[in-house]
């Protein structure tokens, strides 16, 4: 999937062009279409699945072998909302019912499977400061969030922000047209280089990133 985000720093636009890759095995050779020439990698992990931290270390390893050298990476836990409740196998925020009628009202409300009812809930396997420690041991920047209730997101594309070189990519493409910087708003294209060559091989001949 491909989305984009617009984060404001001080006197700087910048505008997040975000591709979300599948991290299973299976996708793995695709990969480095996606993360070659980037500036900064989400790498997620569900921080009830010891397992996902350890998949999540592999493309951590594949980043810091293949992607850009100065590539800013972002370790985040996901899926905190999860086990902020005690309720195991219930979403937050339904309404309250008679516990002989729970069941029923959860189906009839929230349509879950079954297995996806069981994800709801569930008690941590990865520690935030487990995770943590490896992330300042690998020089990562470290969140924890909730996509499914916003929990943490901002911070993480705010904190990216203030990591990424600006003013190395500013001054690798200053006096060029073709280099995703307008002057006159401080606007920067992460996606474009130097020779205003973008992910894709795509030439960009607007000179205007936003």
């Amino acid at each position: 999937a491909f989305l984009t985000q617009k984060c404001r720093l001080e006197d700087k636009v910048i505008k997040f062009e975000i591709w979300d890759t599948a991290g299973q095995e299976r996708f793995h050779s695709l990969a480095p279409m996606y993360y070659r020439n980037a500036q900064a990698a989400v790498v997620v992990y569900d921080v009830t699945k010891a397992s996902s931290l350890e998949k999540a270390k592999s493309w951590v390893k594949e980043l810091q072998r293949q992607a850009n050298p100065n590539i800013v990476i972002a370790l985040t836990g996901n899926k905190v909302d999860l086990v902020s409740t005690g309720r195991k196998g219930r979403r937050t925020g339904s309404n309250d019912v008679d516990e002989e009628d729970e069941d029923e009202q959860d189906a009839q409300e929230l349509d879950v499977d079954e297995e996806d009812d069981e994800d709801y809930g569930v008690s941590r396997q990865v520690s935030t400061d487990e995770a943590s420690a490896y992330a300042q041991e690998s020089g990562l920047l470290f969140f924890e969030t909730s996509a499914k209730n916003g929990e943490g997101v901002a911070e993480v594309f705010t904190e990216i922000a203030k990591k990424i070189p600006l003013e190395h990519i500013l001054s690798s493409t200053r006096g060029t047209r073709a280099g995703g910087v307008s002057g006159a708003n401080g606007r920067v294209d992460l996606q474009t280089g130097a020779n205003g060559q973008r992910l894709g091989g795509q030439q960009d001949k607007s000179g205007c990133a936003c």
